[in-house]
């Protein structure tokens, strides 16, 4: 019979990297949000930080996380005060007094005249706890109560102020022995010596060690956890004797006073407070950049005792520092810069799971190839993202068109064109359907051809024994079905980027209708050359990044003008391709170019500017543009102009909602990319019996 195993196993936390089991960090949403901001005008940069800050549906942001660190820093402030220390000791300094005051008056057998002297003494106590403690530190006490009370408060004092600097000592040394008060004493020499020692630069390792293991009992998790070297070890000692400076701070003159009086006193050895005032001093020699001289205001009722009350100063300190993280306002702020230890003691667990969800969400934002950086070091969306970005506008654009007709998500082949009956190699880029008896059978082959017909088993050799074991796809082995190809279309998008858009917030939808296109025309219709061109006061030529990071302009002028000129020179550039002409506007013209190239604006228009834009049409009419106009808002000049000018070329004219820009342009578009001589209505009768779908 075969013996059990008796050897155990033991686990600790992954500590070799990010966690491996982690689930993916979902970037659609961020990026979405991202992108969303960049065209309102943020840098990728700040749209970044805003979404970190924001969090997402399902994610807490910083944001939140910084409201419940004030929360929690006004709730300590409000619920505390500090002398809770000296209302404790006179508590049990009036009992002491109150028991012997009754074994005076019971015993019998005293002298008169010593009772009366005692009592007098009694009475005459000073009205300070410290100078009363002091005073009754020589009286001979008669009732054993009362010496025990007595005896307690130099015991208090004693756990009090080593708990200020060592936490958990408070509870640690109850009922302490003179023993045990030797060992907290050497103890304190030997880390003083330490301490002295490693200024001097003339410590070792083994030097940390041997104090360690000598007592390393004394450093629960209450500090933090037991150091592993010297410098922890200073660390986490000086934060906490900080605090305890802090709180000495945050008191009235007279509380300090009385605590330092006190103080003197603990566990009756004064030994005790030299070692701790040595220990203080070489601490803020060691650490000078932690914050001695600080206070807080404490308004609250329950009242802590010097160890609590450090310890709630380490979490006030904890909570600044977490609140600056959160902030991430200072230079050079990223999200590794938040203590995830420190936010998981102060507001939880599952705060420090958000925060490390935004940590893993940033740096795979920076990894991803989403976000790139520029010559000049600034962040700015990558093509990758672009795509990303335009891909979810396009299918908001689809789901529009295709609601607004009642219809639904036509995946038909063939979208770029009807089927040839040939099939090609697949390329980058090609979208048109997989001829999948032609692609498996290229597997198959292949397979078959790089197994050598003298291995494995019988059949194995065989395309039938592939078959039976699976087919494993190469790239390589991808047929496309090829489609027959439709007419080349030159297409000028021309977008106002005058002062109303940006003012009557029409500014970002603009910048996604311009996405969407250059989404869809890269994606669908690769043979197509599409020109973005803005016009303000004057007009010019962007490509798609320069006009989704492009801020609002607050220049007055619209020069329709020039963007015709630069219309009409693209569709030339294209002589064999079909023009299409859109226009989005919300203004009449408002400015024109000269014979020598200035720019005249007037308002209200000048006759010579609207003539010098109507030549302009003309012109692209004759080169058969197929022209549409959008017009936003609601102006009965703005809509006289446009339909004159759209009927004078044969177009037509839109007038969306914001919402529908997108959906209006793309419709507009694909009507024209239809059969010659069709008629295409309004702009969601863009099937043309086809279809057209947005891949993921």
């Amino acid at each position: 019979m075969a013996r059990r195993s008796t050897a155990r196993h033991r686990y600790s936390p992954y500590d070799g990297g990010p966690d491996p089991l982690a689930p993916p960090v979902d970037l659609a949403e961020a990026l979405d949000a991202i992108g969303q901001d960049v065209m309102a005008g943020y840098s990728p940069e700040r749209a970044m930080r805003e979404f970190l800050r924001r969090g997402g549906q399902e994610r807490t942001g910083l944001d939140e996380m910084a409201r419940r660190v004030a929360e929690k820093r006004r709730e300590l402030t409000a619920r505390h005060h500090l002398d809770g220390t000296l209302q404790e000791i006179r508590e049990l300094l009036d009992r002491a007094v109150l028991s012997e005051r009754g074994q005076l008056a019971r015993d019998v057998d005293m002298d008169d005249s010593e009772r009366s002297f005692r009592q007098m003494r009694l009475d005459n106590l000073p009205s300070s706890t410290a100078a009363a403690v002091s005073e009754l530190s020589s009286y001979d006490w008669q009732s054993s109560d009362a010496r025990a009370d007595y005896e307690r408060i130099k015991d208090l004092l004693g756990r009090e102020v080593l708990d200020q600097r060592f936490a958990g000592m408070k509870q640690a040394l109850e009922s302490a022995t003179d023993e045990d008060r030797e060992a907290v004493n050497q103890m304190l020499m030997d880390l003083n010596a330490l301490l002295a020692k490693h200024a001097r630069g003339e410590d070792t390792p083994e030097d940390f060690d041997s104090f360690m293991s000598k007592h390393g009992d004394y450093f629960t998790e209450a500090d933090g956890g037991r150091p592993r070297n010297v410098e922890e070890l200073i660390d986490a000692l000086a934060r906490r004797a900080a605090a305890a400076q802090r709180m000495l701070n945050s008191m009235s003159r007279e509380q300090r006073e009385e605590l330092m009086a006190l103080s003197q006193q603990a566990f009756g050895s004064p030994a005790l407070m030299d070692q701790l005032s040595q220990l203080d001093a070489n601490l803020q020699a060691l650490r000078p950049g932690e914050d001695w001289s600080g206070s807080e205001r404490f308004d609250g009722e329950e009242g802590l005792g010097l160890g609590d009350g450090t310890g709630v100063l380490q979490d006030l300190a904890d909570l600044d520092d977490l609140a600056e993280q959160l902030g991430q306002t200072y230079d050079g702020a990223r999200m590794d810069d938040l203590d995830l230890d420190k936010l998981a003691r102060q507001l939880g667990n599952p705060a420090a799971v958000d925060a490390r969800t935004l940590q893993r969400l940033e740096q795979a934002l920076r990894d991803s190839g989403y976000l790139k950086r520029t010559s000049d070091g600034q962040l700015q969306l990558s093509p990758k993202a672009m795509r990303q970005l335009g891909r979810a506008l396009l299918r908001d654009v689809a789901t529009r068109l295709s609601g607004r007709q009642g219809q639904r998500d036509v995946r038909t082949s063939g979208a770029a064109g009807e089927r040839s009956g040939a099939t090609r190699a697949w390329e980058f880029g090609d979208t048109e359907p997989w001829d999948v008896t032609r692609t498996v059978t290229n597997a198959v082959l292949r397979e078959a051809s790089d197994r050598s017909p003298t291995t494995g088993s019988p059949g194995e050799s065989s395309p039938w024994g592939a078959e039976r074991r699976g087919v494993r796809l190469h790239i390589d082995d991808v047929e496309v079905t090829e489609t027959e190809a439709r007419t080349q279309a030159a297409v000028a998008l021309l977008v106002d980027t005058s002062f109303s858009m940006a003012m009557d917030g029409r500014w970002v939808p603009m910048k996604r209708t311009a996405l969407a296109l250059h989404t869809l025309i890269r994606s669908r219709f690769r043979g197509d050359a599409l020109q973005l061109i803005t016009f303000g006061r004057h007009a010019q030529t962007m490509d798609i990044e320069q006009l989704t990071a492009l801020d609002a302009r607050w220049d007055k002028g619209t020069n329709l003008h020039h963007g015709l000129l630069l219309a009409n020179r693209h569709f030339r550039k294209h002589p064999n391709a079909q023009p299409v002409l859109l226009v989005v506007t919300d203004g009449e013209p408002t400015s024109h170019l000269e014979p020598g190239g200035e720019v005249y604006f007037e308002y209200p228009p000048h006759p010579l500017t609207v003539a010098y834009a109507v030549r302009e049409l003309d012109n692209a009419g004759r080169l058969g543009a197929q022209t549409t106009f959008f017009r936003l808002g609601e102006d009965p000049g703005l809509a006289r102009f446009i339909d004159s000018m759209a009927r004078r070329v044969g177009g037509r004219v839109v007038a969306p909602e914001l919402d529908d820009l997108g959906a209006a342009v793309v419709g507009s578009y694909l009507g024209s990319r239809g059969p010659a001589g069709s008629t295409y209505g309004h702009y969601g009768d863009w099937f043309g019996g086809r279809g057209f779908w947005v891949g993921s």
